[in-house]
């Protein structure tokens, strides 16, 4: 199925043949709700904004990925993938003998429809596709051991990743962590100190704080209006009080 969020159509997708051996889509739900779909396009795109300058990052969700070829019945459905080291060019589908690789990471935002193949069945194939990084996040809280999970790869086999002091779980290939704050999914850089945004986000704070520095500057204008009308208020009553003491005088 397409993408959940918008991107530039006049960039070609990337050729796909056999689209009737290997579908787009599966016929099942983009997510189990608004809600999850909400926080799926955000993860999605503070990713694509994050490696928005390595022109071989491969980001998408919920895209059929056919990892057998010839047979269309290995297929599975990550609602977050990252490839590293291929065009990050749009496609109907990812097929891993075409691509000549697994994706480097995935994610699974479980729900009480799928958590169990997310923990058994999905876990199974990704670690056979050799993915370094499965992560997994409970939007709710209600049907992981946890809210956010991560796993990387030891020698073929998934070994859960421990939280860190913050409470974040590191996904080494990234070099992110992944945390809940506020109750929702939430992405920290540790190389630069800064939390993930989008590029909507980061539009929307450079836009406040340019209408903050604007407003300072209004308000230093003003102050300094005000300064030198209390000056020059000053300096006229000051002049006329001397007036008025050299009228006495000759007098």
């Amino acid at each position: 199925m397409a993408r959940p969020y918008a991107k530039d159509t006049s960039i070609p997708y990337a050729p796909t043949d056999d689209i009737d051996l290997y579908p787009s889509e599966d016929g099942k739900p983009m997510a189990a709700s608004d809600y999850h779909l909400r926080l799926l396009i955000w993860t999605l795109q503070a990713l694509e904004t994050h490696f928005a300058q390595n022109p071989e990052v491969y980001i998408s969700g919920d895209l059929m990925m056919y990892y057998s070829e010839g047979d269309p019945r290995k297929s599975i459905s990550p609602d977050v993938l990252v490839c590293f080291g291929i065009n990050p060019k749009l496609r109907l589908t990812y097929k891993t003998w075409e691509e000549g690789k697994a994706p480097d990471f995935v994610m699974e935002f479980s729900s009480k429809s799928t958590y169990d193949k997310d923990l058994g069945e999905k876990k199974d194939v990704y670690a056979s596709l050799r993915i370094q990084n499965y992560f997994l996040y409970d939007a709710e809280g209600l049907y992981l051991p946890s809210p956010m999970m991560g796993f990387t790869l030891v020698d073929g086999e998934y070994v859960a990743i421990s939280a860190d002091e913050r409470g974040g779980f590191r996904a080494s290939v990234l070099d992110l962590d992944f945390h809940i704050r506020d109750g929702e999914i939430a992405i920290y850089d540790p190389i630069v100190g800064e939390w993930l945004q989008t590029r909507a986000e980061r539009t929307e704070i450079a836009e406040a704080r340019a209408e903050n520095a604007e407003a300072r500057a209004e308000n230093a204008e003003a102050h300094a209006e005000q300064e030198t009308n209390a000056r020059q208020n000053a300096e006229a009553e000051l002049a006329k009080a001397l007036a008025e003491i050299k009228r006495l005088r000759t007098e």
